[in-house]
């Protein structure tokens, strides 16, 4: 059993950064799929980006350069570090951890871009 608990979200003017963190119990983290979901308002959960166990990281096109995913295997801590925030960068934001063809959710961050 993995239990997820992301922190770090807010208010944030738009070009403002954040970092968010996904703090993970569990033994099975350092061979996790990690990943970072959003969902915006009126809108489908989409991906952010992800990361493997070796460190191999993933994210979307119209993000990269502004968001980067990492994560501590000894904290057993994902992050995200988000720069260069934009209004319709607002949604809640989640983090998962693919295991052993298991997916666990944590409860969601709420991240809020004013223009």
């Amino acid at each position: 059993q993995v239990q997820l608990a992301e922190s770090g979200g807010g208010l944030v003017q738009a070009g403002g950064s954040l970092e968010l963190s996904c703090a993970a119990s569990g033994s099975t983290f350092r061979w996790s799929v990690l990943g970072w979901y959003r969902r915006a308002p009126g809108k489908q959960r989409e991906l952010v980006a992800s990361i493997s166990p070796y460190g191999t990281t993933n994210a979307g096109d119209s993000l990269k350069g502004r968001f980067t995913i990492s994560r501590d295997n000894a904290k057993k801590t994902l992050y995200l570090r988000m720069n260069s925030l934009k209004p319709e960068d607002t949604a809640v934001y989640y983090c998962n951890a693919h295991t052993f063809g298991n997916d666990y959710w944590g409860q969601g961050t709420q991240v809020t871009v004013s223009s």
